[in-house]
Formats: structure tokens, sequence, C-alpha cells
């Protein structure tokens, strides 16, 4: 889609959304993973959809896919520059360049359970945006720091929502 089919996809469903604030609304579509093959997952959503995780070896998995954290980090890389792009869009800035890369760390002694005191859960997740466009160095850090404000999986992560786990015993 180009940037003006981009600004004026967004400006029809502003319009829509201010109409009836109803339609803003949505139950986003479930992701679901099986278990494949040793730790090899296999991760399906409602339109065939589909992605692959493993473990790396020294976890037990074969590395024949990212592992779950990884599509995490990609997730809120994707979702950023998605976000740029769509307020770039918005705002008339062309963008020359756009590169997001999401970096963290980890404690394995977490997911092994070896530390109760140590999360199994990422820290230090850092966002680098290298951007160029035919707008200020102002106004480019102005739109990073809109866009970094709406990301949804950047708001997720900050806003830590409520989980609910359901088991089903089969």
């Amino acid at each position: 889609m180009t940037e003006p089919a981009v600004r004026q996809a967004i400006e029809r469903t502003m319009a829509a959304i201010a109409a009836d604030a109803t339609k803003a609304k949505a139950k986003n579509v479930p992701a679901t993973a099986r278990i494949t093959d040793g730790l090899k997952c296999e991760i399906t959503g409602p339109n065939s959809e589909r992605l692959e995780t493993d473990m790396p070896p020294a976890m037990g998995g074969a590395a024949s896919g990212p592992n779950p954290a990884w599509l995490l980090r990609s997730a809120l890389a994707s979702c950023t520059a998605t976000v740029i792009a769509m307020r770039a869009a918005t705002l008339g800035i062309k963008l020359e360049a756009l590169e997001v890369t999401v970096e963290s760390e980890s404690d394995a002694r977490g997911i092994l359970g070896m530390d109760a005191s140590i999360s199994a859960g990422l820290g230090a997740i850092r966002t680098r945006v290298k951007i160029r466009g035919a707008a200020s160095p102002e106004s480019l850090r102005a739109l990073v720091a809109w866009a970094e404000a709406h990301s949804p999986v950047g708001c997720t992560l900050k806003d830590t929502p409520t989980c609910l786990l359901d088991v089903e015993i089969a």
C-alpha cells in the first residue's frame, strides 16, 4: 500500500470510529500453539497463518525455528515500525528508511526454575529506531515518540494487562 493509500485507509477508519465509537472495540483473533515434536511448536491463526518455534539445543530443542521470546521481540519491533509508518503516512512524512531493532536480556535460571527469586521473563528490553525521512530531526523524533506511545505491542508490555489462565484436562 502506498503512503497516500495508507493515509486514506486510516482516515476512513478514524471517521467510522468517530461516527460510532463501538466500532473501535474488537476481540482479537486467537493464536493457538501445539507441540509437534520435542519442543517444536506450530502456531496457527484463523486465516491459515502459521509459525513455528523451537528452543536451542542447550534447552532441549533442535533450533529448527526461532524461540518464543524472539517472536515477542519481533512483534514489538514490527509493531513499532508499523505504527511509525502509519503515523508518518497520516502526517504526510515520506520515510526514506526505517529500521527497528529490539534487544533484551534474560537469565536462564528463571525458565529452568533454578532460583525462585529470578524471573523467567525478559528484562532490559531496548528498542532502537533508525529513521530517515523528509522531515526535521525533531519531527522524526516526535514521530517515533508518538508511535512508541501508541504501539499496541509496546503498550501491552508496559501496561501489564491481566493475564488469565484456563486449564482444560483433555
